[in-house]
């Protein structure tokens, strides 16, 4: 049995959808009152107790309102005395980096450090970002308004969700992957402007962007990030993809085409 957290999320939602496809047992965990899945909350320890009975493995990903890692350890804690026997975690890209005297993704490798002291058979996935970030600004892109964008000039090989929630459901479902990190990356370097005129040519329509610069309302440790991706530390393309699910890594363009109707329909 697989329990499955983040059930509702970017990830989280594609794994879910991939496992029914392929009918594995899984167990979808939501904070939220859904039919057929396990209520629970990281912050409520015995609900975590009744999620996980029964679970060998976990899908774990955790998004807390402020960076922390707490949400992970409390997993950890959890899965240990329930005898979880593998963890799959999704992480971030970089995690672990120093870069202007701090950790980048200092929660993420603190969860990491956790499951591997756990005795878990365990795998990391560490994803840039991902192409569904556009998603978050429809609104303004429907109406025409400019998009902000936190990370400049910088570029990444952003990934499609699709394939860092395959890669996952590989890692659940075998021991071929136990012990090992992974960069899940696209196929190609993008700036957050090269991204916008992808998408201003898929949707035949201007989509504007604005630089942010001020970044004081953020938690410092997101701003640790922002600036190492800006400073291209997320600069560089791995096979992972590729390697893992013997075929190429989707592009951005591929994502944007795919989910053209998200960014036209109204309502």
């Amino acid at each position: 049995m697989i329990l499955v957290t983040g059930a509702t999320g970017t990830i989280g939602s594609h794994v879910v959808r991939l496992l029914t496809e392929h009918d594995i047992p899984f167990r979808a965990m939501s904070r939220r009152e859904r039919p057929g899945w396990v209520r629970a909350d990281f912050d409520d320890p015995a609900s975590l107790t009744r999620a996980l009975a029964g679970v060998t493995t976990v899908f774990l990903v955790t998004v807390p309102p402020v960076p922390t890692a707490a949400h992970d350890i409390a997993l950890v804690t959890a899965a240990r005395d329930a005898g979880v026997r593998k963890i799959v975690k999704l992480s971030a890209i970089g995690s672990g980096e120093r870069f202007d005297g701090a950790t980048v993704g200092a929660w993420h490798l603190a969860g990491e450090e956790a499951i591997e002291a756990g005795g878990f058979a365990w795998t990391m996935l560490r994803p840039p970002s991902f192409a569904s970030n556009f998603l978050h600004h429809r609104t303004l892109i429907r109406t025409g308004e400019p998009i902000p964008n936190l990370i400049g000039d910088s570029r990444q090989a952003v990934v499609d969700p699709r394939d860092v929630a395959a890669v996952a459901v590989a890692a659940l479902t075998s021991d071929a992957y136990d012990g090992q990190r992974f960069d899940l990356t696209g196929p190609e370097l993008l700036t957050f402007a090269d991204q916008a005129a992808i998408l201003e040519r898929v949707l035949e329509r201007p989509v504007e962007i604005t630089d942010v610069s001020a970044l004081e309302q953020l938690p410092a440790e997101v701003i640790t990030g922002i600036n190492w991706a800006r400073a291209d530390g997320a600069a560089y393309i791995t096979d992972h993809v590729p390697h893992l699910l013997r075929r190429p890594a989707g592009t951005f363009e591929q994502w944007a085409r795919d989910h053209r109707e998200a960014f036209t329909a109204m309502g």
